[in-house]
């Protein structure tokens, strides 16, 4: 199951609900405890997924959004780029050194795209860790919560550490209680 699954999945339920990012902050405090204890080292990229949209709404969306990242990239000096991925998902993928800069705009990339009407094309944002191989944190805004995906060869993933690192950072990450809302994202440009 990959990501067209989950957007069929949260299309079966009618409309799409709200995005929301109130706990997005959670993975600031948590990161000192991946790092120290779990040995996974935060890389300088993140992104955040958008559902994909009509190619007449695309072009306009895409000059919108990339004009909001201008704006609130600014500040932080964090470099960012659009990109679709092979199931024609939209991807804003974000470059930053400083990890609280990536959390910080993440959030407000997040927030600033949903004041201006693109909340419920929101799907999740990604953070990318490195250990013995990538661990992804994924962010689900419909959710509210977190959850792991590590992925190995072949499309196959690794469950078991997944449920390890889920019952390791519960305490400081909302983490999405349903194992089966834990969504493999194959194919993330980053």
């Amino acid at each position: 199951m990959g990501l067209k699954s989950m957007l069929d999945s949260l299309l079966g339920r009618g409309s799409l609900p709200k995005a929301k990012t109130d706990r997005l902050f959670a993975m600031s405090t948590a990161v000192v405890t991946m790092e120290v204890d779990l040995r996974l080292k935060p890389s300088s990229s993140a992104g955040i997924c958008f559902k994909p949209m009509e190619m007449s709404k695309y072009e306009d969306a895409r000059e919108e959004i990339e004009g909001l990242l201008k704006y609130s990239t600014r500040e932080t000096g964090t470099i960012f780029r659009l990109e679709k991925d092979g199931y024609n998902f939209l991807w804003v993928i974000l470059n930053d050194p400083d990890f609280e800069d990536l959390v910080t705009n993440i959030h407000m990339v997040s927030q600033t795209l949903i004041d201006h009407d693109f909340g419920e094309q929101l799907l999740c944002a990604v953070y990318l860790f490195e250990g013995k191989g990538p661990v992804y944190w994924i962010y689900n805004f419909k959710q509210d919560g977190y959850y792991p995906f590590v992925p190995l060869e072949d499309h196959k993933r690794d469950n078991s550490m997944e449920t390890r690192l889920k019952s390791l950072m519960e305490r400081e990450l909302p983490i999405e209680k349903d194992l089966g809302k834990w969504y493999p994202l194959w194919g993330m440009p980053f």
